[in-house]
């Protein structure tokens, strides 16, 4: 990574408001506490983690479609918070989402054109000739021809809407594009095309992606480094390779153990780590270690204090007994 990351997420915090009130305490959801790293150009770092954890949360505090709580988000050593409305407008050019569901982020009443062009026209592109080569020429980027400009969502595959969708993403060639389930909603064999794609135009076009994703197969073939959340925490950071070999987080370990494996002989002798009750909800996280509730390695330490993200043989992870000897045992 190089010295100035192109992302600095500091501390970021993210509570929505969930009710209560005078004469009741107001309650809060803790969708994000704390979370903080770095994202070099360039880069990709995958964000994994079970429903409800903050992954999507934290990519839509990031480009700003939400407020954070608390924290800073730094895009080229620029604060996001200390910007005004018309100088945002200039930073969101460097930074763009591919939402999950393309159905759902495509106006069924515009154009591919339109869709398309509106981040051209509202980045200053004003000729609307100049406009129009360059959405003929980002369609053709994403696999899709100029005869698809005229055409509306509903005439279009999925995978094809999701295209769309990332041509929409990278028209005005952002540096940072947040990927927040971008196949999920896709047939598995329209699912590998467009990781395929985004693999391709980052190597063309040198884009940075956070990459959010519950299908943790995906994480060895896209990411750098992966970021493991729980309950709104950060409880593992690690390069990729590293947490494919050994996992030193208890949440970790259990979240891996129940990705399917293709191979029927190493599925058969696998042991998947079955975690016992349910994830704590976020309006009252509990105290000490968010995840002591659940971990099998529990001690009394672990609800009283928080444990916090500090360096364990090449990584990060949020537990106090990280890194002794034996701890965790790894699953056969």
């Amino acid at each position: 990574m190089s010295a100035t990351p192109l992302l600095e997420v500091r501390d970021l915090a993210m509570h929505y408001p969930a009710g209560g009130g005078w004469p009741q305490p107001r309650r809060h959801v803790h969708a994000l506490d704390g979370v903080s790293f770095e994202l070099g150009a360039g880069e990709t770092v995958a964000v994994v983690g079970e429903s409800g954890c903050g992954k999507s949360t934290l990519g839509r505090c990031i480009v700003r479609l939400v407020e954070p709580t608390a924290g800073e988000v730094m895009l080229e050593g620029q604060a996001l918070s200390e910007l005004a409305a018309g100088a945002l407008r200039a930073v969101r050019q460097k930074m763009q989402i591919v939402f999950q569901d393309p159905y759902a982020s495509l106006n069924p009443r515009r154009t591919i054109f339109q869709s398309v062009a509106d981040p051209l026209r509202v980045g200053g592109v004003a000729d609307a000739g100049q406009r129009r080569e360059r959405v003929a020429a980002t369609l053709e980027q994403v696999g899709l021809g100029a005869e698809f400009m005229e055409r509306h969502p509903h005439e279009l595959s999925g995978g094809q809407r999701q295209r769309v969708a990332i041509a929409r993403a990278i028209a005005m060639r952002p540096k940072l594009v947040v990927c927040d389930e971008p196949v999920s909603s896709l047939d598995v064999s329209i699912q590998a095309q467009v990781i395929n794609l985004l693999k391709k135009l980052q190597r063309e076009l040198g884009m940075a992606y956070l990459f959010i994703t519950h299908d943790l197969k995906l994480v060895p073939h896209m990411a750098n480094r992966v970021l493991v959340m729980y309950l709104g925490e950060v409880v593992e950071s690690a390069p990729a390779h590293l947490l494919e070999e050994r996992r030193l987080h208890p949440y970790s370990q259990a979240l891996f153990s129940a990705a399917p494996v293709a191979d029927p002989a190493v599925a058969a002798v696998r042991r998947r780590i079955v975690l016992k009750g349910e994830v704590p909800s976020p309006m009252n996280p509990p105290p000490g270690c968010r995840f002591h509730t659940r971990c099998p390695y529990r001690q009394p330490r672990c609800s009283d204090e928080a444990p916090a993200l500090r360096p364990v043989l090449g990584r990060l992870v949020r537990c106090h007994f990280a890194g002794d000897a034996g701890f965790p045992p790894e699953p056969a």
